[in-house]
Formats: C-alpha cells, structure tokens, sequence
C-alpha cells in the first residue's frame, strides 16, 4: 500500500469511469465529475481507461508514497508541490520512495485528479470503485479520505501505447468565468411559463456555492412555472410532479426561482418537473465551474446532442491513440 493520506483535503474520493446498469435500482452512475480530465491522468500514467483515480475538491490532500511510484494530476489548474518545490500539472510525475505529494491554490474549476501507475485498486463494487458517499458504497470504505487511509495501488500494466510525457495544450480543457451548457427541453418545459421559458433559455445564471456531486444551483430571475391545478398526489407548488425518474443531468426549477442541475451522485427520480437536460457531451463542463461562474443554458435539438457525443466519444478515443 504505497499511498499514505496525511491529510484529506477538502472532498477527496476514489473515482473510475462510473457505475453503471443500476440507476434504476436507485443507485447513481457517480463516476469522476470531469471525466475527460480523468481520462487524461490515466493516460499520463499508462492506465487503462478503467482505472481508478483520486477526485479532489478544490482543497486537495497531502499524501507520501512507500514506493517509487508514477503519478500526473490533471484537470482545474492547481499548484502542485512535491517535497513542498513546485511540480507540473498534466505531466508524468515520478515519486520516490517517502516523497510527499501536496496541493496548494486552485485557480480555476473545482475538481482536479491524481492518478497513480496502477489505478488505484479498491475493491469493485457493482462493477466500479468509485465512492458513493451517500450510499456508502465503494471508494475507500465507501467514503470521503481522512488521514491515515492507506490506499492500495495497483501493479502499472505493460505499455500498450506510446508513453505519454505531457498532455498536449490542445488537448487541455479551459476553465472559464463565462459558460455555455446545451440543453434539451422537456419532459415539462411546457408547464413553464413564457417567461419563465424565456428566462432559462436566454437568461445569465450565477453557480452559486450550493454546488456538489449531487447538484448544482444556480441564481438569475428566476422562471416561473403555470399556475394550474395539480393533478392528485402532486405537491402544490407548480413545480411538482406526481413523480417521474430523474436522467443525468436533469434541471429542475423548485419554487420556479434557482434552477439545479443534477450531477453523477444525484438520485434517480422524485417529485420535481424536470425543465430540460444538460447532454451528456457538456456534464463535465460543471467541474471546471466555480462559484460565481455565468452560465446560459442553450437548447439544441436530439441530433445536436447525439452529434456532440459523437464529437466527445472521438476527442476521448483520441487520448487512447
């Protein structure tokens, strides 16, 4: 067990591509939130896709390494400190035996990865290592890091690829103040008023600090739903719904006042109309977000979306060449 935490930071969990098949059931995909800046950490390293990394949030952890190890952290820009010297992001890091990893400012974004030559080799659990805190479930006990966790790490597989020194700039996502996010309306777009249509659609948002893996909120004008009568077993406010399954990145507008976006770790259904959903190309945009952030929210057509996850699928693809 090569990675020793000294400290956790402020949110930081073991994370893979996601877990997935069980979302009925009730249990969320979870998953890294940026899962293009997973992916080019695991590439650094020499890990397969699959691999587990370590999703820190904006305070990062400070951990030593057992073993000479091999290590690249990835997404929101970050100060990154080995043996407290100043260390690259997005290279290939070797560690010697009783080095120290540690992180300071975060100057963009919110969620940046550590992965390590190995993977991190949790136990699966439904197919995935990735921690569902609220469930319990995976991860690392199924839970947040605290100091003194000893993480396994995995033998670093053969080389099937070109070794990868540095992340090309082209490849790096950006981190902006200002945001686009595309969107498909419905399920109940039309119980929204004109206004409130409008003002989703063409309206600037605020991420305000109530922002997590479950979801994200969002400050503006507001948008108001149809004041009608509500069928039986809804709520009374016009923002419910008898009941309904919730899809990834499904927003909801309770109170017709601050739109929330649900993120990997969100439940799978409720009581809440869902004005739209984020596409699937645009959910790691919400990890590379901080508070304060201007967003829109664009609407795009099926074959817009389905075009913009072709697009993903091939920059993704591209990594693994």
């Amino acid at each position: 067990m090569p990675l020793e935490i000294q400290t956790p930071g402020l949110a930081t969990t073991v994370q893979d591509r996601g877990r997935f098949g069980y979302y009925r059931f009730g249990i969320p995909q979870g998953g890294a939130m940026d899962q293009y800046a997973a992916t080019l950490a695991n590439r650094l390293v020499g890990n397969g896709p699959d691999a587990a990394v370590l999703e820190a949030t904006y305070l990062g952890p400070t951990l030593t390494t057992d073993e000479d190890v091999v290590v690249a952290v990835t997404g929101a820009p970050v100060d990154v400190l080995v043996n407290g010297a100043p260390a690259e992001q997005n290279v290939r890091l070797p560690l010697s035996a009783g080095d120290q990893l540690s992180f300071g400012m975060i100057r963009g974004g919110t969620k940046y990865f550590i992965a390590v030559a190995g993977g991190i080799d949790v136990p699966e659990v439904l197919g995935s290592r990735s921690t569902y805190p609220i469930g319990k479930l995976g991860g690392f006990e199924g839970r947040a890091l605290q100091a003194g966790d000893r993480l396994p790490v995995g033998a670093p597989a053969p080389h099937e690829r070109a070794v990868l020194d540095r992340i090309p700039d082209a490849w790096l996502p950006s981190y902006e103040r200002q945001v686009e996010v595309r969107v498909l309306l419905g399920l109940y777009d039309h119980k929204l008023t004109a206004e409130g249509l409008a003002n989703l659609t063409e309206a600037e948002w605020t991420l305000t600090p109530v922002a997590d893996r479950m979801g994200l909120r969002f400050d503006g004008p507001g948008a108001p739903w149809k004041q009608e009568e509500q069928p039986f077993g809804a709520g009374q406010d016009p923002s419910n719904i008898t009941d309904a399954g919730y899809a990834v990145g499904s927003i909801q507008i309770p109170g017709g006042t601050q739109p929330i976006v649900l993120h990997c770790d969100a439940v799978s259904g409720g009581g809440y109309a869902q004005a739209g959903t984020v596409i699937s190309a645009d959910m790691d945009l919400f990890a590379r977000m901080a508070p304060g952030a201007a967003v829109r929210f664009a609407p795009v057509t099926m074959e817009q979306a389905l075009a913009a996850r072709a697009e993903r699928r091939a920059r993704i693809e591209r990594v693994w060449a």
